[in-house]
């Protein structure tokens, strides 16, 4: 068995903690924050398109 594969004591205490071998959580969100407005408006912007098109095509196919 080479040196790399035997159990070390800190890999023990590092497994209990993490038994899974799980990698370290992501740090969450950015540094300026979310940015909700961004996604405001291209909700909106999507929905504006999807009433232009269904008065549209109402108006085309009657």
């Amino acid at each position: 068995m080479s040196d790399q594969q035997k159990d070390h004591p800190s890999d023990h205490l590092e497994s209990a903690d993490n038994p899974m071998q799980h990698p370290d959580e992501q740090p969450s969100g950015g540094s300026d924050g979310p940015h909700f407005g961004k996604l405001l408006i291209v909700l909106i912007i999507a929905v504006v398109i999807i009433g232009i098109v269904t008065i549209v095509s109402e108006a085309y196919l009657s």
